[in-house]
């Protein structure tokens, strides 16, 4: 099956909706245990003696839990746009160009949105 018809076929779309799906749950999960997770520090440290040391590991593991959760959410926004995109028809086409996003992209990241050389320059942007 070409990948124009692929892009169209119902069991297609529907294993990527579901596959989409998990993905969004898993992160909102990742992302409830992260919080949790924090909570529980907090309320341990309070009241402890703290150590100058210790405060700069937490902050080093708190800016990189912060730049895991900014991919996260942009993550989840995809996610989101791609399971739009199944609704409106036009799933596998790029947001940006309108172009095929070729399938094998498609079944590595399913909530892709642009094609490869987009998102690479995109992603140089910043």
């Amino acid at each position: 099956m070409n990948n124009e018809k692929l892009r169209s076929d119902k069991a297609f779309l529907d294993a990527k909706r579901r596959e989409l799906t998990a993905l969004r749950e898993q992160l909102l999960g990742t992302k409830a245990s992260a919080r949790s997770e924090e909570a529980d520090v907090d309320e341990n440290a309070s009241g402890e003696a703290r150590e100058f040391e210790d405060d700069a590991q937490k902050l080093v593991t708190l800016e990189l839990e912060g730049s895991l959760e900014a991919r996260d959410t942009e993550r989840l926004v995809n996610i989101e746009r791609a399971l739009r995109k199944i609704d409106e028809g036009t799933y596998g086409l790029s947001d940006a160009s309108g172009e095929p996003i070729p399938i094998d992209r498609l079944n590595a990241v399913p909530d892709a949105i642009y094609t490869l050389a987009e998102q690479e320059a995109l992603d140089k942007k910043g």
